[in-house]
């Protein structure tokens, strides 16, 4: 099942104001992907993922994170995983915007 994540730039809600500093939306958008997809695989071996869907959005400092994940059931089913993969997405931007 998909899993949408969507919070704002500094934590909050979509009208948070975003700083001079902070990343620009590529670089916001390849970390969260990268997280996700991290994760996935850390959870399962690639051979076993028969399919992965990571769709990741941040526009006007919302980041929409969106994972689907098709493997075999293990200790832990695979809507679990995208929950996690989602949240991992989305602390990889928190960290960005920490630094």
């Amino acid at each position: 099942m998909p899993t949408d994540d969507s919070v704002g730039a500094n934590g909050g809600g979509p009208t948070d104001e975003v700083a001079d500093s902070d990343p620009d939306d590529v670089t916001v958008v390849e970390a969260a992907a990268e997280a996700a997809e991290s994760l996935v695989f850390e959870r399962y071996k690639q051979s076993a993922v028969r399919d992965l869907d990571v769709t990741v959005t941040f526009e006007e400092g919302v980041l929409d994170v969106d994972v689907y994940v098709n493997a075999p059931e293990t200790d832990v089913t695979p809507d679990d995983v995208a929950d996690e993969a989602a949240i991992a997405a989305r602390d990889a931007v928190d960290d960005l915007f920490d630094a």
